[in-house]
């Protein structure tokens, strides 16, 4: 079970996508229905002016991306870490793959979730098991698999 703290900083999220609480809930309890770990899930939607704050303060990369995750600290349990999510990023990442902002969204999360519990894709290894994790998890809510 994922206990979620959300935060929407940029208000477009809420009338992007209806019910957007529970679109969150449910995206994060299929990553922990996978990723076999529970816990508590602190999440940000916001924009790209502050994701690319973020991600130039904690990754040294000055632009905006579509996801971040902050793995807490193992003695932080059951607190997992952060997620943050940028809507412009994502909206137009959704667009040019042709998919609606909600199943990105949710594909986006399960992503963050798997790296909140140890998950990476640096080499190709790590990446195919967090891959294959990721596509279990979204057919559970009945989207494709988005690596196809």
């Amino acid at each position: 079970m994922i206990e979620l703290d959300l935060r929407v900083e940029a208000e477009a999220w809420a009338s992007s996508i209806p019910e957007l609480e529970r679109v969150c809930e449910i995206a994060l309890e299929a990553g922990a229905k996978v990723g076999k770990v529970d816990g508590q899930v602190s999440l940000l939607l916001t924009d790209d002016a502050e994701i690319q704050i973020l991600n130039r303060d904690w990754r040294g990369k000055d632009r905006p991306t579509d996801v971040l995750s902050f793995e807490a600290d193992e003695m932080d349990r059951p607190f997992l870490g952060d997620v943050a999510v940028s809507l412009g990023v994502s909206a137009r990442d959704a667009e040019e793959r042709k998919i609606g902002l909600q199943q990105h969204l949710s594909h986006l999360l399960i992503h963050g979730y798997l790296h909140l519990i140890g998950y990476d894709h640096i080499d190709d290894t790590d990446a195919a098991k967090m891959e294959a994790l990721e596509v279990e998890a979204l057919a559970s809510l009945g989207w494709p698999d988005p690596y196809r």
